[in-house]
């Protein structure tokens, strides 16, 4: 029977509207017009250039037969232009495919094929290997060179236009329109999963603006906040925040590299309020010069992700004028969609015990409607007790559409009616939730994952190798390292240094094991490799 309330009240334009991230950008430039929007150096644009420049390059790229549904992928670095493509791009329709900057040619050029790229916007300090990645893909997609004032370099063109021309070729006025349908892609993102070829996440623009919102609401965001690019842009499109600022109408401090002395310039110069990123960010704050340290204009926000800092770590942040969000997510959900958020009579606590709940991964983002740790097998919730373990899981509208041309993993990893994470936790009787280990050996090493296997099957094509198997062992700075340990075959020998110069010329340096044990690896009766002592083992060491 229809209720009342579903008669003649249909949705309409007046009242029905598709959610979508590019409508803070058309606001903000509304509203606060000549708020500064992007710092990058000497340059800065306010929120009305940045606005025109959007719509000028989405204009250009419309001309240049971008529509609904095309990949425009960029290989940029923390720049303007990687600002304006999160907005330009789907302007188009069109979706934007962010690449990881620290990928090898061989898989950059598998994504290029699988993403279908339409168009690309390289950045000259990475021509070289895109111009490798160019060769091994099947797609011939439209290059576009980006030459960034701030890049030192002498990368070679490779396309036939450079940015600003095509800019030039632009319309400021580009009448773009909604989605017609918030369900619609908006972003892909790869992820490196834990098995051969990476899978492409898509978001939607229901997700992309649900997550720019609830940013501003965890991360404490008031009006014009100075946010400084320490977080990969390309990493789940800076975890939103590329949107998220527009919002607000806040400033983006562009930022090439992660370097001590820079940060502390950018945040004397600009009074930076906000910024993110991996352990890695923290130990390069912390482990600064003297010379590069400047004081702080004000205590500023910083949210990490990966593997939560030790206390050590967290109380010299806490000295140094930082105060430290722990957030969680996966690329599936859009960047962090659990926070580990404060209570004030926690301040009262020792240092030990406030270390202790800093680490725990927290409870649900806003706008995620369930986290939960479920059984796998029975689909039930464990008990809050901080013992039993089960299976991270999430359910909500800031959850990927799906992996792209792949419906079989898809389908696994929305079993039942929830997304699986791969990753084991339990719940604590307060309701928040703590990763225990990851069931299928990701490695988050500097905020980027490295799937074990991968590196495995490296060191197992070394004519030496008889068996390996690598795991996370716990690094200061990059929150975990791979460690590989190895056992040779008979008569056969190998040096600890040759098998990681083997890594290196099969795998991007980041993959690369630091640290190589020649032992006997413990197996179950049936052969299988016991990776829960090695773990042991590494942390060990």
């Amino acid at each position: 029977m229809a209720s009342p309330y579903d008669t003649d009240l249909p949705r309409n334009p007046a009242n029905f509207q598709p959610l979508t991230p590019l409508s803070f950008l058309a606001r903000a430039a509304s509203v606060y017009p000549d708020a500064t929007a992007i710092v990058h150096g000497a340059r800065a644009w306010n929120y009305r250039e940045l606005y025109a420049r959007a719509k000028k390059l989405a204009s250009a790229l419309a001309r240049r037969g971008v529509k609904r549904g095309d990949t425009v992928s960029v290989m940029l670095a923390n720049t303007p232009a990687m600002i304006e493509a999160h907005y330009g791009v789907p302007m188009t329709g069109g979706v934007l495919n962010t690449l990881n900057t620290r990928l090898d040619a061989a898989i950059l050029g598998f994504t290029l094929d699988h993403a279908d790229t339409k168009v690309l916007i390289v950045d000259r300090e990475f021509s070289k290997v895109m111009k490798d990645a160019l060769a091994r893909a099947k797609v011939k997609p439209l290059v576009i060179d980006y030459d960034d004032p701030e890049f030192r370099g002498d990368g070679e063109r490779l396309g036939g236009v450079e940015y600003e021309d095509l800019l030039r070729e632009g319309d400021a006025d580009f009448a773009w329109a909604l989605p017609g349908d918030e369900w619609d892609a908006i972003s892909l993102n790869y992820t490196s999963g834990t098995t051969g070829d990476p899978k492409g996440v898509v978001y939607h623009h229901r997700g992309a603006y649900l997550l720019a919102l609830a940013n501003v609401v965890t991360c404490g965001m008031g009006k014009h906040p100075v946010y400084l690019w320490t977080l990969p842009m390309f990493h789940c499109n800076g975890w939103c925040f590329t949107w998220t600022l527009s919002v607000v109408a806040g400033t983006h401090v562009c930022l090439r590299a992660v370097r001590a002395a820079p940060i502390f310039d950018a945040i004397a110069a600009h009074k930076v309020t906000h910024l993110c990123g991996a352990p890695i960010v923290m130990s390069t704050l912390l482990n600064a010069a003297a010379a590069e340290k400047k004081p702080l204009p004000h205590d500023i926000e910083f949210v990490t992700a990966a593997a939560p800092p030790p206390e050590s770590v967290l109380a010299a942040m806490k000295d140094a004028g930082f105060n430290v969000t722990h957030v969680y997510g996966l690329t599936e959900t859009y960047g962090p969609a659990s926070i580990n958020d404060w209570h004030a009579d926690w301040d009262a606590l020792p240092a030990a015990e406030q270390a202790t709940k800093k680490a725990r991964q927290g409870v649900r983002y806003p706008v995620l409607e369930a986290l939960d740790v479920l059984d796998p097998e029975s689909m039930q919730s464990v008990p809050h007790d901080g013992e039993t373990l089960g299976e991270v899981m999430f359910r909500g509208n800031v959850v990927m559409k799906g992996y792209l041309k792949n419906k079989q993993s898809t389908e696994a990893a929305f079993a039942g009616g929830w997304f699986h994470s791969g990753d084991l936790g339990v719940v604590h009787p307060d309701g928040y939730v703590q990763l225990k280990d990851r069931s299928k050996d990701i490695i988050i090493s500097g905020g980027e994952n490295i799937s074990s296997i991968e590196v495995e099957d490296a060191l197992y094509k070394h004519p030496a190798v008889s068996a390996v198997a690598v795991v996370a062992k716990p690094d200061e700075k990059w929150g975990e390292t791979p460690c590989a340990f190895v056992e040779l075959k008979p008569d056969a020998s190998a040096t600890a240094e040759e098998l990681i110069a083997w890594c290196r010329s099969h795998l991007a340096a980041y993959k690369c094991p630091r640290t190589i044990v020649f032992a006997e690896i413990p197996k179950t009766s049936t052969g299988k490799l016991q990776k829960f002592k090695l773990r042991d083992v590494a942390k060990g060491m």
